[in-house]
């Protein structure tokens, strides 16, 4: 009987393996939905990262259990193993390989970094805001600065997720201040006036976020988005994005920020254009009415927590939640 060569075998076993590994690294369901126009160049990566990953797997694995079978011990075979030492061209491929897969997946991701806006957060307006504190806690302080800004536009170079290549000196459809508190994130719009808790953009946009942080580093992650980016103190950043499907999708702090880091959770929804117009002018017309109702409140005879209650829709937290936040800064500023 003719054996077959040891070559054919090492074809066949490369043909079966890049065949699992392909469609392994095609088919998988290890992320969620696409939402934004950035995710698919990011999955791409991602799944050709999963396919090289699974080959390698399938062959290192693969080798372990057949040299296991074919070289164990036989019974009664109590001589030495065959004296082997050194293989250079095996070195060489195993050393050459991985050098060639890391050289080109580190070309693909800077060209996916680049697709994505990630050389292009040049310097460009961030709104400030300029208000008298009210008393309280920082926390309350925050809270007021955000929702009653008064938005002057300042020039500062921004690091981040800026604009892409075909959106390149062309100004964001919208723009939004984003600000990240223990543990909460705040969401003003400098061209209507609205805060929010939550993130509201209309689908199909270019929206641009600055981000900016209260008190120590939080990272804003959408994973339906494949965008992450740090939100630091005194230090402005940008992302900026396109969401490409209506529905809504957890935003979450991806960076250790505190106690309470896992429960600094909330959520960006997107909106048909229609949907959009007529959610800007609800909030519009109902934080014009609160305003007018802040102002005939005095906020020194109020606790802190009191002040906060009424805005805690806004922030996406409890009421419990909120206790919590306020004793804790207030212990920090006695401390």
């Amino acid at each position: 009987m003719q054996q077959i060569p040891v070559s054919l075998w090492t074809l066949i076993a490369g043909i079966v393996v890049t065949a699992i590994s392909v469609w392994i690294g095609q088919n998988h369901t290890l992320l969620p939905v696409q939402a934004s126009l950035q995710a698919p160049l990011v999955d791409g990566f991602f799944n050709i990262m999963f396919t090289i990953a699974i080959a390698l797997f399938l062959v290192v694995e693969g080798t372990i259990v057949i040299f296991l079978i074919q070289f164990r011990r036989r019974r009664g075979d109590d001589t030495d193993g065959v004296p082997i030492e050194g293989n250079l061209p095996l070195e060489v491929f195993w050393t050459a390989i991985p050098t060639l897969i890391v050289l080109a997946l580190g070309i693909y991701s800077v060209d996916v970094f680049n697709q994505m806006g990630g050389f292009e957060p040049a310097g460009h307006p961030h709104s400030s805001a300029h208000v008298a504190h009210t008393p309280g806690t920082a926390l309350a302080a925050t809270l007021s600065d955000t929702s009653e800004s008064v938005t002057t536009p300042t020039i500062a170079p921004t690091i981040g997720i800026g604009a892409s290549p075909t959106t390149l000196g062309k100004t964001a459809d919208l723009v939004v201040d984003v600000k990240g508190i223990q543990y909460a994130w705040i969401f003003n719009y400098p061209d209507s006036g609205i805060t929010s808790g939550e993130l509201h953009v209309p689908v199909g946009a270019d929206v641009q976020l600055n981000l900016s942080a209260q008190d120590v580093i939080h990272s804003f992650w959408v994973p339906n988005f494949r965008l992450k980016q740090d939100a630091l103190p005194g230090i402005p950043t940008e992302l900026r994005f396109v969401a490409t499907k209506p529905g809504t999708y957890p935003v979450v702090c991806a960076e250790l920020c505190g106690g309470y880091h896992g429960s600094m959770r909330t959520q960006v929804i997107v909106h048909t254009p229609e949907a959009y117009d007529s959610w800007r002018t609800e909030n519009q017309i109902a934080q014009q009415q609160d305003g007018h109702q802040v102002v005939a409140v005095n906020p020194a005879n109020l606790s802190t927590s009191e002040f906060l209650a009424p805005h805690t829709h806004d922030m996406g937290i409890s009421a419990a939640t909120l206790e919590s936040m306020v004793k804790s800064q207030e212990s920090r500023v006695k401390s």
